[in-house]
């Protein structure tokens, strides 16, 4: 079976996009696993269908590099909908369907804003924030990233006795760099590792540092991978709707794949 696919990035999380309008793909988890493999597939942090959906332009369902389904990934829902504008299937503004419900977002020559997932609760421990944007993310402040050991530490917090056992969770470690301006890396449940980016991360930080500072936003964002901006309203006490993710989203190459 011959598949034609997609390659995308967005501040370098990267992904698999595959056009399945006529729902013709279908493949196993260990498949989809060895397509996002970067030694013998073609090499992504996930894999993204792009499908029909009533009511909408789009749906977006979001594998994980481990071939699993996964929660929301948001710089995966930008790279979908440079995609879907690629497409054709939207001008400007899109609303679409994923895994955690309805999303809104604006496409213009080189940036993708996406509105996020409401947030209900934001929990506030000794030495670590955790809240879900759409999926889990636990938040610790560090004097300085780059000196931080992202996968040992991520790892065991990810499969630690808190969090393991509930599934999981992402973990991000956030340098305060000044007002409204933060440094992020990011271990990712599912790739298992560090990624460049990861979008529902940043937006976890930004509302993280709003509760510890209360700043109004933009906040601004730098990864690995390159710089975001997170906007937001809190309607209550660590309670926020009318979040939106937003930067660029590339698509980097194009080809057919046997499976």
């Amino acid at each position: 079976m011959t598949i034609p696919f997609y390659k995308y990035q967005g501040t370098g999380n990267d992904f698999i996009l595959i056009d399945d309008r006529a729902a013709t793909f279908a493949a196993t988890t260990e498949q989809i696993a060895r397509l996002c493999h970067r030694r013998f597939g073609i090499g992504a942090d996930g894999l993204i269908l792009l499908r029909n959906e009533p009511g909408y332009d789009f749906r977006m369902v979001y594998f994980n590099a481990d071939g699993r389904e996964g929660s929301m990934c948001g710089n995966g829902g930008r790279c979908t909908v440079q995609f879907a504008h690629d497409l054709g299937l939207f001008t400007s503004r899109t609303s679409f369907l994923a895994v955690d419900g309805p999303h809104e977002a604006t496409a213009s020559y080189d940036l993708i804003s996406l509105q996020m997932g409401p947030v209900h609760g934001l929990e506030q421990h000794d030495t670590y924030d955790f809240l879900n944007t759409g999926s889990p993310h636990y938040v610790a402040y560090v004097d300085d990233v780059a000196q931080t050991e992202v996968v040992a530490i991520g790892r065991a917090v990810r499969y630690g006795d808190v969090y393991g056992p509930l599934g999981g969770t992402n973990v991000n470690f956030v340098q305060v760099l000044n007002e409204n301006h933060l440094k992020v890396r990011t271990y990712e449940r599912g790739v298992e590792d560090e990624t460049y980016s990861c979008g529902t991360g940043v937006t976890a930080c930004a509302l993280s540092a709003r509760a510890h500072f209360g700043w109004e936003g933009p906040v601004l964002i730098e990864t690995v991978g390159g710089t975001l901006q997170v906007t937001f309203r809190e309607t209550a006490p660590r309670q926020f709707e009318d979040i939106y993710l937003i930067g660029p989203a590339l698509r980097v190459f194009e080809g057919t794949v046997e499976l």
